[in-house]
């Protein structure tokens, strides 16, 4: 059966089969989601907040709530939207404001730039360079030395649930 699901702030709605999680409506939406763990619930970039209808969800694994508890920008209404299965109507999805950064890469890239939004951390969702600050090579450098981004690394010292 088919349930309805809208996205905020961006006022779009999109319809999803019971059973099908959050992260598959974002993806249908064109939404650039970067889903660093292959939708394990490992990492923070699915993250959401749920404004209504967190009953019309699946519950919390394990594994869910143990990424949500390093994710910084967390709240009582987050989860991750690899997780999250729909089972019933009402859900309003608000997607957080700011862009994940899953390599140091994507950040030379931006260097000399004003970062147009928060750059955030995949694995935890810290703020790495707030918006409308300057990307410079001593920012990346001070971002290389204090925040783990190897990524595979961090995956293959995951275990399941």
């Amino acid at each position: 059966m088919v349930k309805t699901v809208r996205l905020e702030p961006i006022a779009q709605e999109s319809a999803i089969e019971t059973m099908g999680n959050l992260l598959s409506v974002l993806i249908n939406k064109d939404l650039d989601v970067l889903k660093e763990c292959g939708g394990r619930g490992m990492c923070a970039t699915c993250h959401v907040y749920v404004q209504d209808g967190m009953d019309s969800l699946t519950p919390i694994n394990r594994r869910e709530q143990r990424t949500l508890e390093v994710i910084t920008s967390c709240k009582s209404n987050s989860r991750l939207a690899c997780q999250a299965r729909v089972i019933g109507s009402g859900v309003i999805v608000e997607l957080p404001l700011g862009m994940y950064i899953n390599s140091i890469k994507d950040i030379e890239a931006l260097i000399g730039r004003r970062a147009e939004q928060d750059l955030l951390h995949p694995i935890n969702g810290q703020v790495l360079v707030e918006s409308g600050k300057l990307i410079t090579r001593s920012m990346l450098k001070k971002i290389e030395d204090t925040t783990s981004f190897n990524m595979s690394n961090y995956f293959l010292n995951s275990s399941g649930v």
